[in-house]
């Protein structure tokens, strides 16, 4: 089997991931917002300098099947409000109305449509001279792209007829369309409509990078297209994404690997805690499986496409810790990669918990990141001095523990609402394995694992993906016929997209199902389907969906298994700042050179690739069968 590259693109640091069939080989590299090639391609050069002892990027592209790709760009663009002005024309009388029913509706609509909503009488007779017009008018209001939103797929039809022949595609004045039922075969208007709506946000910031990154990958003469790993679990090539499936594709990620680990330590209720440069990510693997909502929601709007169940807190590695009103306060607002924390030196001069946990004694100073570049304590103190200490009157060292202590609230805040008593908490990302133990205790977890591969732990988890499609469309007039002429349809355009992927459907997994929507009460049945299969369903509503995939060579993670434990040999010793503002002196401990079976007692840091993981006094820690880091609170 060829190898597999993986990576996730964050909005502080890039983590790559490389399986070649025995084992994996990570490294992480800063981001690089300029131009975010350059990040990607640095990051292989370096994973082709780890995998064969000198930087040979060429030899790992001609060795490698896929290349597959998450990012957040699409994620923090939609944050950032950093977009295209977005248009609607519809002929659904009230659409306005029905897509500002909540205040976070309110919020992103004017965030991203505002007065650029045109609503047609699709009864007036000059409903195309109307439409021509309405078209005009938003684009006047600055709209670069229009989402168009019809009652009913004819509807769509109609108007996309007109607009073709008024505003042909080969013109430079013409503006992108999308049409709602052909991005979504969703009854609930608003739901489509705000698909489109993001998707269309979303779409030039995807493009515009991904398909650079496929230019460059060309230059190297690479045979297999990159791969955009989806929200869905599942990855396609650039061409075949769509780009609202990008949009928290990094958690999803997470939360694979989190399966796969639930798996191999018999885990029922894992809790993921995915801590990044920004936002610390939250999700659950209960029984084996994802948890995921039938009807995703994005800032708290419900979207026509699943979802898997991921809360964002505002709180990462880079989160700015400031004083508001008297009070310490962590993020939302972030440093990111660039200025990044004021230890970074790149001019940073906002305090973090970067900063803090270096002068805590936490962060050696001189092997962060494993060594590729030193942390500056001086600017950190200077940062601190200024945005915490003084303000409060406090000493520095005051300061740092309280910091400390806000950090770990905020963090056990979002998550602790979804504990049970029988929660595994899995940390990861680059700061988790750091905050972890005081986040849990707070929270009431008691049991913390840090994979081996935390720091790069959600590019991990596209390790286990395949490549695969979802189609989801209404069968208009349920009956027995009509479900069967929608089946022969969808599996025609399964079969052209597959062999566009590279793959006949005779090679791939399908699935068929029909979804019954109860009218009443909007309660959604999944039954499976065979052509011919009788469709009789009073008072619902059906669509017909079909998955199809096409296997990729996963991870083979075995089982975990009981073994005697040892005290686990230290590297040397570090001075560092505890919670009652002493100064203790606490083993530290190499994950690279330590043993399944290994095991100590906090307080004790252990440094693993890429991160460092601290055992607070109360906890133990044991390394597993499988190498990854076992914390219990025995308090």
């Amino acid at each position: 089997m060829g190898t597999l590259i993986n990576i996730d693109n964050g909005g502080t640091l890039t983590d790559i991931c490389v399986w070649d069939g025995a084992g994996f080989t990570f490294t992480k590299t800063l981001t690089t917002p300029h131009d975010l090639s350059e990040c990607l391609f640095t990051g292989i050069e370096k994973a082709s300098a780890a995998l064969y002892g000198n930087a040979d990027i060429t030899r790992l592209l001609h060795a490698t099947e896929h290349i597959r790709y998450s990012t957040t760009q699409g994620t923090n663009a939609l944050v950032e409000r950093r977009g295209p002005m977005i248009g609607v024309l519809t002929s659904i009388a009230g659409l306005d109305d029905q897509m500002r029913t909540s205040p976070a509706e309110e919020k992103l609509f004017e965030g991203l449509v505002a007065n650029r909503l045109v609503t047609l009488d699709a009864d007036d007779d000059a409903f195309e001279f109307d439409a021509v017009q309405s078209i005009n008018r938003l684009t006047t209001l600055g709209a670069a792209r229009i989402v168009v939103a019809g009652p009913t797929p004819e509807d769509e039809r109609r108007l996309r007829h007109i607009l073709l022949r008024k505003f042909p595609r080969h013109l430079l004045g013409s503006v992108p369309v999308i049409y709602s039922w052909e991005l979504a075969g969703d009854r609930s208007h608003p739901r489509r409509v705000w698909s489109c709506v993001v998707n269309s946000f979303l779409h030039p910031t995807m493009e515009r990078f991904l398909y650079g990154a496929e230019r460059r990958l060309k230059e190297y003469r690479v045979a297999n297209p990159l791969l955009v790993y989806r929200n869905d679990g599942a990855s396609s090539r650039v061409a075949k994404s769509v780009a609202l499936k990008t949009y928290s594709s990094g958690p999803r990620g997470g939360l694979e690997g989190t399966a796969a680990l639930a798996g191999r330590y018999g885990l029922d209720h894992a809790l993921m805690m995915d801590i990044g440069g920004t936002t610390t990510d939250v999700g659950v693997v209960e029984s084996g499986a994802v948890a995921v909502a039938e009807r995703g929601a994005i800032e708290g709007v419900a979207m026509s496409y699943p979802l898997s169940n991921v809360s964002s807190a505002g709180v990462g590695g880079s989160s700015v810790i400031r004083v508001l009103d008297g009070a310490i306060v962590v993020g939302p607002q972030s440093v990111g990669a660039a200025p990044g924390p004021a230890c970074f030196g790149f001019g940073g001069k906002q305090a973090t918990i970067t900063d803090v946990n270096l002068l805590l004694g936490i962060l050696d100073p001189d092997t962060y990141l494993d060594g590729t570049f030193t942390l500056d304590a001086d600017r950190s103190r200077a940062a601190i001095t200024d945005a915490i200490a003084t303000p409060l009157g406090i000493s520095l060292e005051e300061a740092l523990i309280q910091m400390e202590q806000a950090y770990f609230r905020a963090l056990a805040d979002a998550f602790a609402d979804q504990v049970r008593a029988d929660t595994t908490l899995l940390a990861f990302g680059g700061a988790g394995p750091m905050s972890a133990a005081g986040a849990a205790r707070l929270a009431g977890v008691k049991r913390v694992l840090i994979p081996r591969t935390a720091a790069v732990f959600s590019a991990f988890g596209i390790s286990f993906s395949d490549i695969g499609k979802t189609y989801e469309v209404i069968v208009a007039e349920p009956s027995t016929e009509a479900a069967r002429q929608t089946h022969d349809a969808l599996l025609t355009r399964a079969e052209r997209d597959m062999f566009q992927e590279g793959y006949s459907l005779a090679e791939c997994d399908t699935s068929w199902q029909l979804l019954v929507e109860n009218l009443d009460d909007a309660t959604v049945s999944r039954l499976p389907y065979q052509p011919g299969d009788e469709v009789d369903f009073p008072g619902c509503a059906v669509s017909l969906q079909l998955s199809t995939t096409a296997a990729l060579p996963h991870p083979d993670l075995a089982g975990d298994t009981v073994i005697e434990t040892t005290a686990a040999p230290s590297i040397g010793q570090r001075s560092v700042r505890s919670a009652t503002n002493t100064v203790d002196t606490v083993p530290v401990h190499a994950l690279d050179q330590l043993e399944p079976g290994h095991a100590g007692s906090g307080p004790a840091i252990v440094e693993g690739s890429f991160f460092t993981a601290r055992v607070l006094p109360g906890w133990t820690f044991q390394v597993t069968s499988a190498g990854d880091l076992l914390l219990i609170d025995n308090a």
